[in-house]
């Protein structure tokens, strides 16, 4: 029994060590001033300079230099900022980085090993394990609104480790840690990769996000194998609605707390990931179809979405 609970023992930490090893030459500490100074963590998104971190990490900030894991140290800028999901992007003035390798946030499952490293206190390439404790989390932005489909993970964060990566075993990068919980233990959230490549992506070529609002938080469920196979539906998944902002698009269109969307114009969502990605600059002000199950009755409803301020 001690031989086999040694092999786990050495099993486990290969995989920590091994998710380290690879993610620890793309994880940047950034410094910021602002007026008061600040900083957390990040990584690089290019090799071209491009490095993903935490809104709140470089909001406002008047000077940032970042260092990286070689000790090589740059000023940046800020490419772009959204609160509205927590993730920036900072370019630095130089070429041929070493980008993190980036995973599937959508492919995750509670329970699975990852691993989060930052620079907590001051205290560089820190680096924790623990599992993903659960997932379609919704937390709240600093900038008001609920960020959806968050990761929640019980590998210890401090301040510091704001922007910094969470990885799972192979080293890809599965998400962007963004909070803590102070009054808890092992309880942290990190921005799934799938929502934070997509902002990432439309920050560097506009600089910001146009969105679509419709004015629902939600969650991803599965949908009872019993309604997709009675509506001939191929997804596992929709988003259930749990709740809906005064004087929104969808209070405006009769969507209720506790429905599932299931379809945007025809299109399946499994997830907040794939609403985000349907709901572009695009559909402001023209109607959209959505497809509804609320109970075991399905339903289709047209929203027009407004524009998020």
């Amino acid at each position: 029994m001690l031989e086999t609970e040694e092999q786990l023992w050495d099993a486990y930490s290969k995989a920590v060590v091994t998710a380290t090893q690879r993610i620890s030459p793309a994880v940047v500490n950034i410094e910021v001033r602002s007026p008061v100074r600040g900083g957390g963590s990040g990584f690089v998104f290019t090799s071209n300079g491009y490095v993903i971190t935490n809104s709140h990490v470089v909001h406002n900030a008047t000077l940032i230099d970042v260092t990286l894991a070689d000790g090589r140290k740059f000023p940046a800028d800020v490419v772009g900022d959204d609160p509205h999901t927590d993730v920036a992007v900072i370019r630095m003035d130089t070429k041929d980085l070493s980008p993190a390798p980036l995973g599937n946030s959508q492919s995750i499952q509670p329970g699975q090993l990852v691993v989060a490293i930052g620079n907590p206190y001051g205290f560089q390439a820190t680096v924790t394990a623990g599992v993903v404790s659960a997932l379609g989390r919704s937390l709240r932005s600093q900038s008001g609104r609920l960020i959806d489909g968050v990761i929640q993970t019980d590998a210890a964060l401090n301040p510091g480790n704001s922007g910094g990566p969470l990885v799972n075993s192979r080293g890809e990068v599965i998400g962007v840690n963004t909070a803590i919980i102070l009054a808890a233990q092992g309880i942290c959230f990190a921005i799934p990769i799938n929502t934070a490549k997509f902002v990432a992506g439309e920050l560097i070529r506009r600089g910001k996000i146009r969105r679509a609002y419709l004015g629902v938080a939600g969650q991803d469920v599965p949908v009872h194998q019993r309604l997709r196979r009675y509506y001939g539906l191929t997804q596992e998944k929709g988003i259930l609605i749990i709740g809906i902002e005064k004087d929104s698009p969808a209070k405006k269109t009769g969507l209720l707390e506790g429905d599932i969307l299931i379809h945007v114009n025809r299109q399946a969502v499994s997830g907040i990931d794939d609403l985000h990605r349907l709901l572009t600059e695009e559909s402001i002000g023209r109607p959209v179809a959505l497809t509804v199950l609320r109970g075991t009755d399905k339903f289709e409803a047209v929203i027009v979405p407004g524009e998020v301020a």
